[in-house]
């Protein structure tokens, strides 16, 4: 008979969330360790799986006199992803201000660049400066493209932004699993929210 098959991390994760959804009470950590055994989660392990889980934000813990207490509810996994959102708006806010910023700059290097014979004379001269600019740049990547030093280089930079994107995606994919497992009559209301925190119908791995 073959031997069962241990509860991976996300699993384990699942689990301990799934025990405070059901009683939405407080627990210290020795009676997580009692009740983690039940759900498939050995006691060893319940410590570190609750700490991931403390640590994405989808339980809190707080000292009350000389114990630790930990709890959470299904709202925690929403304002997870609220949160989200938020930094994407923070960051979309920073990247219009910043595109302001470069237009305004742009706009004002512009005076004093009025046509005259002194300018195009200096236009001329810089243009023939980046012709030759590039010319030896294209004969510096001949020798570049032969060199194994410059190619592994490369290669070893495009896995590991490769292996980063799809490292994200699956996390994502993971939440909006959990999302579907623990809140199926709140479908709508999830994929909307997907929407406006700019995951896209058709996301997926890079291949």
């Amino acid at each position: 008979m073959s031997k069962k098959r241990g509860l991976s991390l996300e699993e384990k994760r699942e689990q301990m969330l799934q025990i405070f959804y059901d009683s939405q009470g407080f627990f210290l950590l020795k009676e997580l360790e009692k009740l983690g055994p039940k759900k498939g989660v050995i006691s060893q392990s319940v410590k570190d799986v609750v700490q991931t889980l403390v640590d994405d934000d989808l339980v809190l813990k707080d000292k009350i006199g000389t114990s630790v207490y930990f709890w959470s509810l299904p709202s925690c996994a929403g304002n997870q992803l609220r949160n989200a959102s938020s930094k994407l708006e923070s960051d979309l806010k920073s990247s219009r201000k910043r595109f302001a910023e470069l237009t305004e700059q742009r706009e004002n290097l512009k005076k004093g660049r009025e046509e005259s014979d002194e300018r195009e004379a200096a236009l001329e001269e810089l243009k023939a400066v980046e012709l030759q600019h590039k010319k030896l740049t294209e004969e510096l990547a001949c020798y570049a493209d032969n060199d194994p030093a410059a190619l592994e280089s490369m290669k070893n930079a495009i896995e590991v932004a490769h292996t980063a994107a799809n490292r994200w995606t699956d996390n994502i994919f993971t939440l909006q699993q959990w999302c579907s497992n623990n809140f199926p009559q709140a479908r709508e209301q999830l994929e909307h929210l997907y929407k406006e925190v700019g995951i896209p119908e058709d996301f997926d791995y890079l291949e």
